[in-house]
């Protein structure tokens, strides 16, 4: 079983991109693309607070007719963030994915914030785990 703890040690970190409430949202759409990435967490300080997306963007900004310029983040964020933990392991994530429809989950670490794992990260881990397996199947079998 693959832990959250696995997999942000395996991920190359850059830190924890993030956004105050008060940012424009523009400002939380170029960090993203700076960081290659699909969703910021968003900090009141220490504290998160939200987390913000492409998708909340989609929905929240462009649809309902907000411009990137002039809106804060904190009025199209997703303000109730499910988060792990280091301890937990991909299938406590994979659940949270399917069960509340997110593809983004802050790690926390008691109430520091230390990584965000996509549902790309669990894909990639388990795919890369399944490999793995199959290797040493592969060796057992030809060594045997």
């Amino acid at each position: 079983m693959i832990s959250v703890k696995k997999i942000l040690q395996n991920k190359a970190q850059m830190g924890v991109c993030s956004v105050r409430p008060d940012h424009m949202v523009i400002d939380a759409l170029n960090l993203m693309a700076d960081c290659n990435i699909g969703a910021v967490v968003v900090m009141d300080g220490e504290e998160l607070v939200g987390i913000f997306s492409e998708r909340d963007y989609a929905r929240k900004g462009i649809r309902q007719g907000r411009k990137a310029k002039s809106t804060p983040v904190s009025e199209v964020m997703t303000p109730k963030v499910f988060t792990v933990t280091q301890d937990m392991d991909i299938y406590d994530c994979m659940k949270l994915f399917s069960e509340k429809r997110f593809r983004h989950l802050p790690v926390m670490d008691d109430d520091k914030v230390i990584g965000v794992l996509s549902i790309g990260d669990i894909v990639s881990a388990i795919m890369k785990e399944q490999s793995d397996h199959i290797q040493y199947l592969e060796q057992y079998i030809t060594n045997a």
